[in-house]
């Protein structure tokens, strides 16, 4: 949720009753919803809440969104109603075929494309889309904040270290990301310079990533969709 003042937009609300609650606890009013793909975890409160809250729903335009009144694509920008802040809208294909992301104010909510330490499954696009995708968000400032559909951070940075064991970043944060969970905080947001130093799927470039995708592969990789390919295959196995 996004809130100034008496005013909130939600992004990916997959379910009303949480959101509901929450408003007429705190005494907000909602303003907007903001989409980033079609699954039904990212969308299914859309309907519940639009029956209380007529307000506009930001969503790709390439994939099927309830109650979406506004379609966005690449290069389109937003000022998110009641809130005051603008987001730029990335397409970010790869876990489905049309997903978007928003960015601004050094913030990014990128739904089920990039999660802290790992990314998403590859359900409509391409090992080429997602690698494509992956690099947008990569190429992101250092300090802009992570807002992912999901907390899988510790589990993600386990099969991380599988990857790249001898990364001592990556063996710091794991144990850092324990440790929150095991005081039942949070481990997000991540952010862009966190996950380009331990999340592998940014790493594709990097020797001991490669490596260990052809130790895994039995053979020689030939170029980095192939490395992504069989890092994302590995950890659908792990």
């Amino acid at each position: 949720m996004l809130r100034e003042g008496s005013r909130t937009a939600v992004v990916d609300a997959g379910d009303a009753a949480p959101v509901i609650d929450y408003l007429d606890r705190e005494d907000l009013r909602l303003s907007a919803i903001l989409c980033t793909h079609h699954h039904g975890d990212h969308v299914g409160g859309n309907t519940g809440l639009l029956a209380r809250w007529k307000v506009p729903v930001f969503g790709p335009a390439r994939e099927d969104i309830p109650g979406r009144t506004h379609a966005l694509a690449q290069g389109d920008r937003i000022d998110v109603p009641g809130i005051g802040i603008q987001f730029s809208v990335l397409d970010i294909p790869g876990h489905t075929a049309g997903h978007i992301a928003f960015s601004g104010e050094r913030m990014l909510f990128c739904g089920d494309t990039l999660f802290a330490g790992g990314c998403g499954r590859l359900f409509e696009g391409t090992p080429e889309q997602m690698t494509a995708s992956l690099d947008k968000l990569s190429a992101l400032s250092s300090d802009t904040a992570v807002y992912c559909g999901h907390e899988y951070t510790v589990s993600n940075l386990r099969f991380a270290l599988a990857v790249e064991p001898d990364n001592e970043v990556l063996r710091t944060r794991a144990g850092t990301e324990q440790a929150k969970r095991d005081r039942q905080q949070p481990t997000l947001p991540s952010t862009i310079g966190a996950e380009r130093a331990t999340n592998p799927f940014l790493r594709v470039d990097e020797p001991s990533v490669r490596a260990a995708a052809e130790r895994r592969a039995g053979r020689a990789l030939g170029n980095r969709v192939a490395v992504f390919a069989e890092i994302r295959a590995w950890k659908n196995e792990f």
